[in-house]
This record gives structure tokens, C-alpha cells and sequence, in this order.
């Protein structure tokens, strides 16, 4: 399998995020606000054009909190 079909996910530093709420503003589709201001992320992976916009959103994070995860490959476990 090449890198160009690999799918991607987010997570959240939470302890580094401080709530400005701009991820959700660049990547409403799958970023969410609580009520307090601070991002909910859904698990559904992140490929074709959406990984595009997480990759702006990740870089326009002011506290460094987001992050674009590479999902391991989906291969079959070894038998030893």
C-alpha cells in the first residue's frame, strides 16, 4: 500500500488547548465546540479533500493543539 492512500486522523492535545475555537471555524465538518469553547473531534477518519482542510486547521492552531495522526496500516497481524 503507497502513502497516497493512507487516511489520517485528529486528536487534541487537551492540556495545550486553550479554546479559541478557530478549528471548528476552518474545519466545522468534523470539529465541534462544547460548551465551554474547546473542540470535540469525531473518530471517522480524514481523506481526499478533508484532509486538506485538517492539515490548514492544524497549522493555523495558535496553541499547537491539534494534530494530524497518520492511521497504521491495515494489515493482518503476524503469526509467529
Amino acid at each position: 500500500m503507497n502513502g497516497t492512500n493512507r487516511t489520517h486522523s485528529l486528536s487534541i492535545d487537551r492540556i495545550a488547548c486553550d479554546g479559541y475555537g478557530l478549528c471548528a471555524e476552518l474545519l466545522p465538518e468534523r470539529i465541534a465546540l462544547d460548551e465551554w469553547g474547546y473542540p470535540i473531534v469525531g473518530s471517522s477518519p480524514l481523506t481526499g479533500q478533508a484532509l486538506g482542510h485538517a492539515r490548514r486547521a492544524v497549522a493555523a492552531c495558535p496553541a499547537l493543539a491539534l494534530r494530524l495522526d497518520q492511521a497504521p496500516d491495515q494489515q493482518q497481524p503476524r503469526r509467529t
